[in-house]
């Protein structure tokens, strides 16, 4: 190891934390110690005798961070149509309070969807990640399934990539793909890392072709799947160290 060494003599033992987090049993956990996969606040720890303090370690395995704090938990929602995106509404609208109501944790939303689009939502009682996953400087891609007016033409992509000017400013996608077409609507998947307001039923009115119906199907790395609208899914492990990384935790 170079640099500060992360022993912490009255600590736990690095096996036994990673196997506490749901890494495998204590002899596999030395094995991925022991091939150089663990990171402990930024060295590679291949000692089996290191202990390390649970409480302020961040540990990383294969380059994604492993959540040791079992008081936060992120979770995926596939929010209906209908439901407005906070935890409380005072004018007594459907909120996403009704779909996690057996928790006893306090979550808050990451982002939004106005009430009339469907699909991926995050809640999470993590303040440091989900004010990451909000920040701009991120720029966190989320990707949408529209079903809008008109047949779209294909070289509309390039327009769209090339930017848009909206009244608050132009917009540019990171991707357009046209899925499929017929003769009065086309069902279209567009990619963006931006997180305006009403930015892609926004973005289609300005090009011709208003939206009849909206999904979020993706946030960064986290896809919406299977899930049925109004359930959630916990986010941990792997794809939880991957939406971390993402924002650089």
């Amino acid at each position: 190891m170079t640099g500060t060494d992360p022993h912490v003599p009255d600590g736990v033992r690095l096996q036994k934390v990673l196997a506490g987090a749901g890494l495998g049993s204590r002899r596999a956990c030395e094995e991925i110690i022991a091939s150089g996969r663990v990171s402990v606040d930024g060295q590679v720890v291949r000692e089996l005798g290191t202990r390390v303090d649970p409480a302020t370690a961040v540990i990383h395995v294969d380059g994604l961070r492993v959540q040791l704090d079992d008081s936060l938990v992120t979770l995926a929602l596939n929010k209906p149509r209908g439901v407005v995106s906070t935890m409380d509404d005072e004018l007594g609208r459907p909120s996403l309070a009704q779909f996690v109501a057996d928790r006893t944790e306090r979550l808050y939303h990451v982002g939004r969807l106005d009430a009339e689009t469907e699909g991926l939502i995050l809640l999470t009682n993590d303040g440091e990640l989900a004010h990451r996953l909000a920040h701009p400087s991120y720029e966190v891609l989320k990707t949408y399934m529209a079903t809008v007016e008109g047949r779209v033409p294909r070289s509309l992509a390039q327009q769209l990539k090339s930017g848009v000017e909206l009244e608050d400013g132009p917009v540019r996608v990171d991707s357009f793909v046209v899925k499929e077409t017929t003769v009065d609507a086309s069902l279209v998947e567009v990619v963006l890392h931006e997180g305006r307001n009403h930015i892609v039923r926004r973005l289609m009115d300005a090009v011709g072709h208003p939206v009849t119906r909206l999904v979020r199907t993706r946030i960064g790395p986290i896809r919406l799947g299977a899930l049925k609208p109004g359930r959630t899914r916990v986010i941990a492990g792997a794809e939880l160290g991957t939406l971390m990384r993402e924002v650089d935790l």
